[in-house]
């Protein structure tokens, strides 16, 4: 192989490269890296246990999922 062809493939290679992260910022790949760490350790609303109907919080027999 020729020197040239090697520098042209690098340099092609570069470039895209270059092209491919530009799209990964522009598509917003790096915008909140920080956000899904503390994101998990949030309570979800939908999954809190029913109160029963007496009004008295659910007891552990209510949690457990029958066998």
């Amino acid at each position: 192989m020729s020197l040239g062809l090697l520098i042209g493939l690098s340099l092609a290679l570069g470039v895209a490269a270059w092209l491919f992260f530009m799209w990964t910022v522009k598509s917003g790949q790096y915008e909140d890296p920080e956000g899904p760490k503390y994101r998990m350790l949030d309570d979800d609303e939908g999954e809190k246990p029913a109160r029963r109907d007496d009004g008295a919080p659910p007891s552990d027999e209510d949690r457990t999922p029958p066998r």
